[in-house]
């Protein structure tokens, strides 16, 4: 394991068209400003995102033999207590829960400590991203560092008993949350950590700052003035064409309840329509940290804090994290960001909860004269909402005060941002069946899976059937290159429609589309025939769907990530048996066999790109 100091990168920005990682230019000052409160000088540069260029036309992949050419992996096999692959294909396990951060940090032991657990490896596996070092371009493929969420860990496998005794048994459980940042390296075909300083845990009391239209609001305030901390719930994930990550927070109502110690709490409107109970999802927070009692007035508004986007710096360990209030304050499962029209930067935004909707945020104006001129692409544009129509067409509703009902309803853009939901309400947007992880494809196709929505009694076009256990993925494709109003839209698939066939899936979550048009597709619920989640490959064109991979019994599988060069990709395995050491002792590292989250890398065997 090499440790190295490594010095100050100066920043990397895309440019109008996408070039090869040695020719992307370097910007330092500007970049710098446009972090200020929480992102400051390193970057890397970015792959994956496609730039549009005004006036491109849209272009339909071609069906190209050798699209999915692996051998697939038969549904008899996706089963049991260990992960199966394709024939073509072997994976390997790195990063369980509890391993240190860094070579030299604390080994795994259960449960572990408050002070440990913050040097290592959190718990609940999912978004993640792979960022190669911009040093090192020539091994920008075998390099870099990995981003990863942790969305929830409970507290009888964190702490090995039902409820918290303990403030530090607190601190255990709120150190696994959050997000992972850790130096990964392939030596000898091997994938391992390396020592850097720019590994380190973002979680559930780590200083962060706000920005944008809400970021001074009254709502975000506490009476006792407490400096605003953390991270929770980090489900799914995005990244930036300046090199930045995007952490989204999903389910931070359920570590929050009431103590009713000082007051009698009841739920405000607000914090009913975000689903805030008097115990949350017996996490057991409130009782020892009181930032998460909702009866204690010294900490009233603690709860607005959470629900949004937050901006990474990885290449810079001294950055504070950055929530972007402009795209709204909602249970968000994913973001898919890409250049739009004028090279205004568009994020699309799904809110994880059955019935609830669809959003896109479209920057002011072109993105990189933004961070030239030190300001954010994400602190001034327009949020937008969903409605899907009949007729396979659809509009995106402005979230602003420009519209007569929202005025009424809101006296600040700030009010309105805080209340996300709400404000989508007003306008009449379509409730979908779960949207979850949304990305954007090279010919401007924007997939989206709705994992399912077992309380939908009343079908629309968009989502055609009720109930919808299974689950679909829906596509989409914006006029003026993702920043006009106006859509196209249809039905990519329905999970049910491949029922009784090889290739049955259900309850699609985490996607990701490749350049080649090849849709990566994860699971989460139940599966036909007793089968465990598993990663399919989809082609774009055909629908033909194949299976690569399935996890282990009781498990999700989740985020999709890759290396530049595409011959790895990188999955993660979340609550492996649900917790049940009778389940599965996956991934069963060293003596313990507790059941532990963790990263799996996948190659093909012939040293192919990965999903051919």
């Amino acid at each position: 394991m090499k440790t190295r100091n490594r010095k100050s990168p100066e920043a990397r920005i895309q440019t109008p068209k996408t070039k090869p990682f040695k020719e992307i230019v370097r910007i330092s000052a500007s970049r710098r400003a446009v972090l200020q409160g929480g992102l400051a000088s390193a970057a890397v540069a970015f792959f994956g995102i496609r730039n549009q260029v005004q006036g491109q036309e849209n272009v339909i992949l071609p069906l190209r033999p050798g699209l999915t050419d692996f051998t697939a992996l038969p549904r008899d096999s996706a089963t049991g207590p260990w992960p199966t692959i394709s024939e073509d294909y072997e994976f390997s396990i790195l990063l369980p829960w509890g391993d240190p951060l860094e070579p030299e940090g604390p080994a795994f032991a259960h449960p572990p400590t408050g002070a440990d657990q913050e040097l290592q490896i959190g718990i609940g596996h999912d978004g993640l991203w792979f960022f190669p070092d911009p040093d090192f371009p020539e091994k920008e493929s075998s390099y870099g560092l990995l981003v990863i969420n942790h969305e929830f860990g409970s507290n009888s496998v964190v702490l090995g008993k039902s409820d918290p005794e303990s403030l530090d048994d607190v601190r255990v459980s709120q150190h696994a949350h959050g997000v992972s940042i850790v130096g990964i390296e392939k030596v000898d075909g091997v994938w391992t950590t390396y020592a850097t300083p720019n590994a380190r845990r973002i979680h559930a009391n780590t200083p962060v700052s706000f920005s944008g239209p809400a970021a001074s609001h009254a709502d975000l305030q506490t009476d006792n003035g407490n400096t605003a901390l953390g991270t929770i719930n980090n489900c799914g994930c995005g990244h930036t064409p300046w090199g930045t990550y995007l952490t989204c927070e999903e389910n931070f109502n359920l570590y929050f309840g009431a103590t009713n110690e000082t007051t009698t709490w009841e739920a405000s409107e607000s914090q009913q329509r975000y689903g805030f109970s008097t115990n949350g999802a017996g996490y057991g927070w409130h009782d020892y940290d009181k930032r998460f009692d909702l009866s204690d007035s010294d900490y009233e508004n603690e709860e607005n804090r959470f629900g949004w986007v937050v901006e990474i710096d990885p290449f810079d360990p001294n950055h504070v994290p950055v929530k972007r209030t402009a795209l709204g304050r909602l249970k968000h499962e994913s973001v898919a960001v890409t250049v739009g029209d004028r090279r205004r930067v568009v994020c699309y935004m799904g809110d994880d909860q059955g019935d609830e909707y669809l959003y896109k945020f479209v920057s002011a104006d072109d993105h990189v004269g933004l961070v030239h001129a030190g300001i954010s692409p994400f602190d001034f544009g327009t949020l937008y909402v969903a409605r899907f129509d009949a007729d396979n067409t659809g509009r995106w509703m402005e979230l602003s005060l420009l519209h007569s009902q929202l005025a009424l309803r809101f006296a600040t853009m700030g009010d309105l941002l805080i209340n996300t939901r709400s404000a989508a309400d007003v306008v009449g947007a379509t409730e979908m069946d779960r949207p979850e992880w949304i990305t954007v494809a090279e010919d401007d196709w924007v997939y989206v899976a709705l994992t399912n929505n077992s309380g939908r009694d009343i079908a629309n076009a968009a989502n055609p059937q009720a109930p919808n256990p299974d689950g679909h993925i829906i596509r989409l494709r914006d006029d003026h290159a993702h920043t006009g109003i106006e859509f196209e839209w249809e039905i990519f698939q329905l999970a049910s429609s491949t029922h009784g066939t090889e290739e049955s899936y259900g309850s699609p979550d985490s996607i990701w589309v490749d350049p080649d048009g090849r849709l990566f597709i994860a699971t989460d619920g139940s599966q036909e025939g007793s089968m465990n989640n598993q990663l399919l490959v989809a082609d774009t064109v055909t629908k033909d769907v194949k299976r690569l991979f399935a996890g282990v019994t009781g498990c999700e599988v989740t985020g999709i990530t890759t290396t530049p060069d595409r011959r790895t990709m990188f999955v993660n395995i979340q609550h492996p048996g649900n917790g049940d050491i009778e389940a599965t002792d996956f991934p069963r590292i060293g003596d313990s066999p507790v059941p532990r989250d963790a990263t799996i890398s996948i190659r093909r065997k012939n040293g192919g790109i990965v999903g051919s």
